[in-house]
């Protein structure tokens, strides 16, 4: 899914700013100056406290994700619709599995959730707040603040070390750096990289690398984890390793998490199993790996 991952790989070199140059905020900084910084860095907190607030009444739904009859389609010489109907709901703590065809929408679905596309008709909630409703400025700070992301091909940088890599979505988020180091130490000793900390990239395995990159995907507390085939480049025992640690992960910081695969090993392993068709997800008959 290019375009999920050109934005994501955007959003870690840039520091706190929207990619797009043709967003500006109002008071007229510079995309990169410190205050531009500042004022996204505020409004993500005022994000959260307006999040917590909703904890708070009993309006508050429990769902990190709700998708609402969602449908998509493409123009073009030979018109066609991608997603038809979709709904979804996905409380935290939940692990779901989403497999599908080539060419069935698994990608566009994920770019719908993500804030990178938007439904035709439908909508796509996160914690009961429409994507819709947000501007590209909003969407990217709520992808750094809420969403987590485990690709098939890693995307740890190369230039920078273990612990720098993890720390990532830390610095976006103006985390202080004692915070920063503690949480990041935590979270490698999590995924069993205890100690690796400086290491470089280089220097790991494919399996050491991906533990790396659930390690960034889930070491800012997401709400939602987002994972696009993350085995798909690892020998079965490794994926086995790895499937297992990213649920367990999931589970433990109460996130609500989304597999995309075509692997049955891989989907067993989450709590439940939908099947994206024309008529849209279709929930496959329980048959989790423990």
């Amino acid at each position: 899914m290019p375009a999920l991952r050109r934005r994501m790989r955007h959003d870690r070199q840039v520091e706190c700013v929207d990619a797009s140059p043709s967003t500006t905020p109002e008071g007229g900084y510079s995309p990169r100056s410190r205050e531009y910084s500042s004022a996204l860095q505020g409004a993500a907190r005022r994000g959260c406290a307006a999040r917590e607030r909703r904890r708070r009444t009993k309006r508050y739904d429990p769902r990190v994700l709700l998708i609402r009859s969602v449908t998509k389609s493409y123009d073009g010489p030979r018109p066609r619709t991608v997603l038809n109907g979709v709904d979804l709901r996905l409380s935290r703590g939940e692990y779901l599995a989403v497999m599908g065809e080539s060419g069935a929408g698994k990608s566009t679905l994920l770019n719908l959730i993500a804030g990178l596309d938007r439904p035709d008709t439908g909508e796509v909630l996160l914690e009961g707040e429409p994507l819709s409703a947000l501007s590209d400025d909003a969407l990217t700070l709520l992808r750094r603040r809420c969403m987590g992301f485990v690709f098939q091909a890693f995307h740890v940088l190369p230039y920078l070390d273990v612990a720098r890599n993890v720390a990532l979505p830390l610095d976006l988020l103006g985390v202080p750096r004692a915070e920063s180091k503690r949480r990041v130490a935590e979270m490698l000793a999590a995924v069993g990289l205890a100690g690796r900390g400086a290491d470089m990239p280089a220097t790991l395995s494919g399996g050491e690398l991906q533990r790396v990159a659930i390690a960034r995907a889930l070491v800012h507390r997401p709400q939602l984890v987002l994972a696009d085939e993350p085995t798909g480049n690892l020998d079965a025992d490794t994926a086995a390793q790895v499937l297992q640690l990213l649920r367990a992960q999931v589970k433990s910081g109460a996130a609500a998490g989304i597999l995309v695969t075509h692997s049955t090993l891989a989907a067993a392993t989450a709590d439940r199993v939908l099947t994206l068709t024309p008529r849209g997800l279709v929930e496959n008959a329980p048959s989790r790996i423990a």
